[in-house]
């Protein structure tokens, strides 16, 4: 014979106290767990979905990101006419010849911080094709005009429509904002390369440039073509392997995720244990009635189990809830989450708490229910009637 359902539910609102103290616990510990993990799925998130498939970077054979770079004008003019690269309505090469610098820039609340300022020319609309204008339009040539990403928007002094934005040894007049379904890009400023060079007085012109590959052709032949040309030491990878590396970064952030979520469960789970073994001790005279009556062992184990996974599944429903709130308040406040990225600027990253982080952190609830709660049910299912109301 098995105890109905109703009495372990029951049981949380004739305990409540006891109950909202353990559900307090676990949802604390699903609210630290749900926000550490989406930051981390949204920085790799935000890195993963940069670049396009059809794309390739080229740079300086040893460098390992845009920052650490430098293209000769010389170069750029000999591979802009390979074989295989895809070419516009005017036959004009896809080829975006960019510089990248990192200069500081003033947040509102007075700090600063690096970003990454990508000189561009005309052409880079439509290799980046996933990029495109929200607001206002797209910078011209040698007008000391600046785009900027959704992503800086507001985030900085002067990053807004209209205004302008000062960094280097000049202001730039912002014309237009864009958005590229929230990649890292999001988190640059766009300016004409030429003049970028020359107020950061580089004298190569370009850190490197993105590639359009025609339909049909092969990627990986072009990247060892580029490779192996003699005159220049450059090399080309696909544009979503060099971004995916850059995600890297994220790997030590979810493990350093997945270890304090596991001391925090270990923690919660001895909170839920100590509080059913309480519960126990002051059930005795019920456990043992319930024997007595016939109930087994066997619908008593099952009776505080469920006991114990309703608490769990309360907390995870308060502190997953409460993280959503949290991270669309954080995000709305803070404009983004600043992260270092690999080019030692600031990519911006917007906080979204997304199905994968509410499972994992519903499997964590789910642990502290199930083994905070079967020791202490244990206990109670061999609890013999006569002596649960001897103890009494």
């Amino acid at each position: 014979m098995g105890l109905p359902l109703r009495y372990s539910l029951g049981q949380l609102w004739v305990r409540r106290a006891r109950t909202l103290l353990t559900v307090s616990v676990v949802a604390l510990v699903v609210l630290a767990t749900t926000l550490f993990a989406s930051l981390v799925t949204s920085l790799q998130r935000t890195l993963v979905s940069t670049g396009s498939e059809r794309n390739l970077i080229v740079m300086r054979k040893g460098a390992t990101n845009d920052g650490s770079s430098s293209v000769s004008l010389e170069a750029y003019q000999a591979i802009r006419f390979f074989d295989g690269i895809a070419r516009n309505a005017r036959d004009e090469p896809l080829v975006s010849p960019e510089l990248v610098v990192q200069p500081f820039f003033v947040r509102r609340d007075g700090g600063r911080e690096n970003v990454l300022v990508r000189g561009v020319e005309e052409i880079a609309l439509e290799v980046h094709d996933e990029v495109r204008i929200v607001e206002g339009r797209m910078l011209r040539r040698s007008a000391g005009e600046a785009i900027i990403g959704s992503g800086v928007a507001g985030r900085y002094a002067g990053a807004q429509l209209g205004a302008d934005l000062e960094f280097g040894r000049r202001s730039w007049r912002v014309v237009g904002v864009f958005e590229s379904g929230g990649s890292s890009f999001e988190s640059e400023v766009w300016v004409d390369a030429r003049q970028l060079a020359d107020d950061a007085r580089r004298p190569q012109s370009y850190s490197g440039f993105r590639i359009r590959v025609a339909p049909g052709t092969d990627l990986d032949a072009l990247a060892r073509r580029i490779a192996d040309d003699p005159r220049h030491a450059l090399e080309a990878s696909r544009e979503t392997e060099y971004y995916a590396k850059q995600s890297e970064s994220a790997d030590t952030l979810y493990w350093l995720v997945v270890g304090l979520a596991l001391l925090a469960g270990v923690g919660a789970i001895f909170g839920a244990a100590n509080t059913l073994y309480a519960s126990v001790q002051s059930r005795t005279v019920e456990i043992g009635t319930l024997r007595a009556l016939g109930f087994g062992r066997g619908s008593i184990l099952r009776a505080f189990l469920i006991e114990s996974l309703a608490i769990a599944g309360l907390g995870f429903a308060a502190g997953g809830a409460l993280a959503w709130a949290l991270g669309r308040a954080i995000s709305a406040a803070l404009g983004g989450v600043g992260f270092s990225a690999a080019t030692f600027t600031t990519s911006v990253v917007q906080l979204r708490v997304g199905s994968y982080d509410l499972a994992a952190a519903l499997v964590l609830a789910l642990a502290i229910g199930l083994v905070g709660g079967f020791f202490p049910a244990l206990r109670a299912s061999r609890l013999r009637p006569a002596e649960a109301l001897r103890k009494a």
